[in-house]
Order: structure tokens, then sequence, then C-alpha cells
């Protein structure tokens, strides 16, 4: 009988300012990838808390900056985490912000983060590096356009 691996909830950021852009993540595990902020919930957290706990954790980001909006989207991966198999549910949730806010040096917990950058969607479009989650490109374009998912979509 196979059991399905134990449930990790995470919220995770879609972190877009004045221009449009979009705040990315460089981590080197697994050769190498950007991803969106963000981590799973502590227990009795909710995805909001979460949202804004994670950007002042990984970008010293105060909570009172972030314009924290409607869930986007939703993707589940299995994956390890700390040597144990999980099944990751993680939430991306737009979220806008002035670029000054993000303030690295005020980042209490950044994990292995390498670098973060602002990306366009035409970067997104175009680069050869790993981005996660899968579908970022073409939702952040949507956003950008105007074009606000009335339901979550999911990524892969």
């Amino acid at each position: 009988m196979t059991t399905s691996p134990p449930l990790r909830k995470a919220a995770r950021a879609v972190l877009v300012d004045a221009d449009d852009r979009v705040l990315l993540l460089r981590y080197d595990e697994n050769g190498g990838f950007w991803a969106t902020p963000g981590g799973s919930l502590e227990p009795g957290e909710n995805d909001t808390t979460a949202t804004l706990r994670e950007l002042h954790e990984e970008l010293g980001i105060d909570e009172q900056a972030v314009e924290l909006g409607v869930q986007l989207a939703e993707r589940s991966k299995d994956h390890l985490v700390g040597g144990h198999q999980v099944r990751q549910v993680e939430k991306y949730f737009l979220a806008r912000v002035d670029a000054g806010a993000v303030d690295p040096a005020r980042a209490t917990q950044p994990d292995n983060i390498r670098e973060y950058r602002w990306w366009t969607v035409p970067d997104l479009h175009r680069t050869q590096e790993t981005v996660y989650p899968a579908g970022l490109a073409d939702l952040v374009a949507s956003v950008r356009a105007g074009r606000i998912p009335q339901r979550p979509v999911m990524l892969g």
C-alpha cells in the first residue's frame, strides 16, 4: 500500500513593484534556481500572516509596506525537506511593494538566498535560468495587463 507524503503548506508572494517587475530570489541548491519569496506555514499561522512574515524574514520588508492581494495561483509538488519526502502545497499571493522597501540587511532569516533581482516579464520569458514556479512569466504578464484570475490558477 502506497501512502502519500505528509502535507506541508506554504505561502509565497508574487512580489510586484510600481514598474510591474517581480522580485525573485536565487538559490544554489539543485543546480541553482530562482523562486518567489515565501515558505511554510508555522503552527497556528494563516496564509496572510505567513506571507508577511516570510517577506520580513527573507527580504527585511516591513509588513506595513506591503499591499497583500488575492491568491493568484497554487502549486503542489512532492520533494525532500530535511531529508524527508513531503507534499508541499504552495499558495501564491499578489503582493505590491515599493522597490525601496526591500532591505536584505534587515532580513532575519535569509536562509540560503544568494541574491535577489527584479525581473520584467520579457526577462522571465527570455531567461535560460530555472525559475519556479513554471508559468510565473504568464501569470505576471496577466497581472500586469490587469487580468487578475477569478480563481487561483494551477501552476506546474
